[in-house]
C-alpha cells in the first residue's frame, strides 16, 4: 500500500465531510477567530498537505505562504520527519525527565541545543509550545533573583506589539490590547517600552540610528524611573512576527544591549518564529548580534511534526538554579509532555535536515528573489511598505493618499485581502494593514512565480473593492 493510498484509506475512516463541518461549529473552540460568526461560516477543512501546497476537503489546493502558524519550516509530508516518529513510536512511545530520569533523544537534543544556541547558553528547559518556553522563562528569572538575594528584582520589559505567547504570564509579555483584552492582563511587573518600529515611530527627518538610540534612552529612562534595583529582564524577538512583521531598525539591538548591561537586565531572546533558518542564519540572534541570557525556541525546532520547544539557557542562570534547588530540595517545575520522545526524535531529523541539505544557505540564496519580488509590489496603489528578511516578510497596505497613516479601511481591507487571496489559492495572514508572508524555507523559485501572480491578482482584485467601497 503506498503512502498516499494509506492516507486515503485513514482519511475514508473519518465522518463524511458535511458531518465534520457540523461537528466542528458544534464543538471546537477556533483561536483568533470570531467564534459568534464562525456559526455561520464554518471551518476551512485542511486535509492533506505535500510540500508547500496544502488541500482541502473540496480538493481545492493552496499554497501554504504562513507555513501554517509560522511552524512548516520543512513543508508538509517530508517522509523523514514521520518515519523518525514511527521508529519513536515503536521504540519507546512516552518517557519523561521527573526525578533524575531521562531518555536518549532528550538528552541529545538538548546537546544539540546548546552547540547551536550562540554565546554561553549551554542548558536546556523543554516544554511544548513556545508560549510555554516564554511562561517559564518568567519563572526562571524570577526563581534566579530569589537565588541571588534579590526577590526585589522581578519586573520584565516587554515591547509594545511583541507577541511572546498567551498564557497568563507569556500574554502578559504580548504587547498586543486584543489579547490583553478581557482576560485581566497584563499582570503586574510587566511593561512595555517602544515598539521599534521606524516607519511608524520615527521623527521627521531622524535616520534610523538616531531612531534607536532614542528607543535605547527610552528604555534607560524607563529603567531608571522603575528603579535599575526592580528590573530582571527584557524579552524580545529578533524580527517581530505577530506585531506586523517589524525589522529591527539599523543599530537598536546594539543599542539595546548597552543599556541591558549598565543595569545588570538579562536578555531574553524569543526565537519561536525565527529559530532554525528564518532569517538566513540559524537563529534571529545570529542575523542581529543578541547575545542572550535565556532564548527560547519552538516552532521549526520539529518543523512543525510535533509539539516541542525549549528553554536555552546561560550557565550562570543554571549555577543558580542549582543552588536554589539544592536549598529547596527539589527544581520543583516540569511538564509530563517535556522532551516527549517521539517529539525529540523528530526534532532531531528535523536539525539533521537542516544541515545536510543545507536550508540555511537555501534561504539565503532565494531570499533576494523573494524580498525584491515583494520590493516591486510597492508601486501598487495600495502597498505602502514591504519589509522583511530571510524567508519573512509583511506587505502593509494604506489607503490614504500620503500611505503614512493606519486606518480603519486598511485593516478592513487586509482581511478582506487575506480571504481573497484564500479564495485564489493562497494562504497569507492579514495582521491589521500587514499582509504577512512566511513561507516553508524550502520554497523553490517555481513557488514564487505562484505565490506573486496569486498576490498580483489579489491586490488588483482589492484595489476595485476598494474604490467601489470608496475607501481610498
Amino acid at each position: 500500500m503506498t503512502a498516499e493510498t494509506q492516507e486515503m484509506t485513514n482519511l475514508s475512516a473519518l465522518p463524511s465531510w458535511p458531518r465534520l463541518h457540523a461537528d466542528d461549529i458544534a464543538h471546537v473552540v477556533h483561536p483568533y477567530s470570531d467564534l459568534a460568526a464562525h456559526e455561520q461560516r464554518g471551518p476551512t477543512l485542511i486535509v492533506r498537505g505535500e510540500g508547500c501546497h496544502v488541500q482541502d476537503d473540496a480538493g481545492k489546493r493552496y499554497l501554504e505562504g504562513m507555513s501554517g502558524l509560522w511552524c512548516a519550516a520543512l513543508g508538509f509530508s517530508e517522509p523523514r520527519l514521520v518515519e523518525a516518529a514511527v521508529r519513536q513510536l515503536r521504540t519507546l512511545p512516552y518517557y519523561h525527565l521527573f526525578n533524575h530520569r531521562s531518555h536518549p533523544h532528550g538528552i541529545e537534543l538538548a546537546a544539540r541545543l546548546a552547540a547551536l544556541a550562540p554565546g554561553k547558553l549551554n542548558h536546556v528547559l523543554f516544554a511544548n509550545s513556545g508560549s510555554e518556553a516564554n511562561d517559564a522563562a518568567v519563572k526562571l528569572v524570577w526563581y534566579y533573583n530569589n537565588a541571588l538575594g534579590r526577590p526585589g528584582k522581578k519586573k520584565i520589559i516587554s515591547r509594545k506589539n511583541a507577541y511572546h505567547g498567551v498564557t497568563v504570564a507569556a500574554g502578559s509579555l504580548t504587547g498586543i490590547d486584543r489579547i490583553h483584552a478581557d482576560f485581566d492582563l497584563p499582570i503586574a511587573g510587566v511593561l512595555h517600552a517602544d515598539c521599534p518600529s521606524y516607519r511608524h515611530f520615527h521623527a521627521t527627518g531622524e535616520s534610523e540610528e538616531a531612531f534607536a538610540r532614542r528607543l535605547a534612552g527610552n528604555l534607560e529612562a524607563l529603567i531608571l524611573e522603575e528603579g535599575p534595583e526592580t528590573i530582571a529582564a527584557f524579552i524580545a524577538e529578533p524580527v517581530m512576527g505577530a506585531g506586523g512583521i517589524i525589522v529591527p531598525p539599523t543599530g537598536y539591538f546594539a543599542a539595546i544591549q548597552s543599556v541591558l548591561k549598565k543595569y545588570d537586565v538579562l536578555l531574553i531572546a524569543d526565537e519561536v518564529i525565527c529559530g532554525f533558518g528564518r532569517t538566513g542564519q540559524c537563529f534571529g540572534s545570529d542575523t542581529y548580534g543578541l547575545q542572550p541570557d535565556l532564548m527560547s525556541v519552538a516552532k521549526a525546532l520539529s518543523g512543525a511534526y510535533q509539539p516541542i520547544s525549549a528553554l536555552i539557557i546561560s550557565e550562570t542562570i543554571h549555577a543558580a538554579l542549582q543552588e536554589e534547588s539544592r536549598k529547596l530540595g527539589a527544581f520543583a517545575h516540569g511538564l509530563t509532555y517535556a522532551a516527549h520522545p517521539v517529539a525529540a526524535a523528530v526534532a532531531l531529523e528535523a536539525l539533521d535536515i537542516y544541515e545536510e541539505r543545507d536550508i540555511f544557505a537555501h534561504v539565503r540564496q532565494i531570499s533576494p528573489e523573494f524580498l525584491g519580488r515583494l520590493s516591486a509590489l510597492e508601486t501598487h496603489p495600495l502597498v505602502a511598505e514591504v519589509r522583511g528578511v530571510g524567508l519573512l516578510a509583511g506587505v502593509e497596505i494604506a489607503t490614504d493618499q500620503t500611505k503614512t497613516a493606519i486606518t480603519a479601511e486598511a485593516v478592513a481591507l487586509g482581511a478582506w485581502i487575506q480571504n481573497r487571496a484564500c479564495a485564489n489559492g493562497l494562504i497569507l495572514r492579514a495582521i491589521g494593514p500587514v499582509l504577512a508572508l512566511c513561507p516553508p524555507l524550502i520554497i523553490e523559485t517555481a513557488h514564487l512565480d505562484e505565490l506573486f501572480t496569486i498576490l498580483q491578482r489579489t491586490l488588483d482584485e482589492a484595489l476595485v473593492h476598494a474604490r467601489e467601497n470608496r475607501w481610498l
